[in-house]
C-alpha cells in the first residue's frame, strides 16, 4: 500500500471529505494539519497549485480536493460496483459541492447585511432545496444509502457537507427522515464513529 500524507488546516473545510475516505476504507494516512500562521511563508509555495489541501503519495503531490477525495474512493471500493453508479455518485457529490459554494457565501460574506441576508435564504431556500433532492434520491434508491447498497463517495460526500447546517439549522431536517437515517447510519458507521468521537470540533 502506499504512503499517503494529508496535508490540510486544523479544520474540516475542504478536507474532510478526503479524511472520511480515508477512516471509511480502513487506510492509514498521515493527518498533518497546517498552522494558519505558518502556511504563507513554510507551506504554500510548497503546495502544487498555492493552496490546500494536497495529498502525498510516497512522496509525490497531488492537489484538489474533489480529485483526491475521488481517488481514494477509486481505489478502495467507495464509488460502486459500475460505471453508472459511478455517474450517479457523481451526480450526488455535484450536487453536495453546489450547496457547499452557497453555504460558503453566505458563511464568509463580510457586509453584515448581505450575509444576514444570504444565510435566510441558505435556511428557508437553499437548504430545504437540496435535502429535497436527497430525499429524493434515496427514497427512489431504497437502500438507505444515495447510490446502489453500500457506503460510497456520495455519502461521504452529503455527511460533511451538512455538518455545519444540521448544526445550525435542525428543525429544517424534520422533513427530511431519510435523509437523516443516512445521516445517523454514516456516524454509526464503526470507523466513522471512532473517528467522529476524537475528533477536534472545529467552527467550519
Amino acid at each position: 500500500m502506499p504512503s499517503y500524507k494529508f496535508n490540510y488546516f486544523d479544520l474540516r473545510g475542504k478536507g474532510e471529505t478526503c479524511r472520511l475516505c480515508f477512516i471509511a476504507a480502513g487506510v492509514p494516512f498521515e493527518d498533518h494539519r497546517i498552522d494558519r500562521a505558518a502556511w504563507p511563508g513554510e507551506y504554500k509555495a510548497e503546495t502544487p497549485f498555492g493552496q490546500l489541501p494536497y495529498l502525498e503519495i510516497d512522496g509525490k503531490k497531488f492537489a484538489q480536493s474533489g480529485a483526491i477525495a475521488s481517488y481514494i474512493s477509486r481505489e478502495y471500493g467507495l464509488y460502486g460496483t459500475s460505471s453508472l453508479e459511478a455517474l450517479s455518485i457523481d451526480g450526488v457529490v455535484g450536487l453536495a459541492a453546489d450547496y457547499f459554494t452557497n453555504w460558503a457565501k453566505s458563511y464568509f460574506e463580510a457586509d453584515a447585511s448581505k450575509k444576514t441576508e444570504l444565510q435566510s435564504k441558505l435556511k428557508n431556500t437553499d437548504l430545504p432545496s437540496f435535502l429535497a433532492n436527497l430525499e429524493k434520491i434515496l427514497t427512489a434508491n431504497g437502500s438507505g444509502y444515495f447510490v446502489g447498497n453500500q457506503l460510497t463517495l456520495a455519502d461521504l460526500s452529503v455527511y460533511d457537507v451538512l455538518e455545519n447546517s444540521y448544526r445550525d439549522h435542525p428543525s429544517v431536517y424534520k422533513s427530511y427522515p431519510n435523509v437523516l437515517e443516512n445521516r445517523k447510519a454514516i456516524a454509526a458507521l464503526p470507523r466513522i464513529a471512532e473517528y467522529l468521537s476524537k475528533r477536534k470540533a472545529t467552527e467550519i
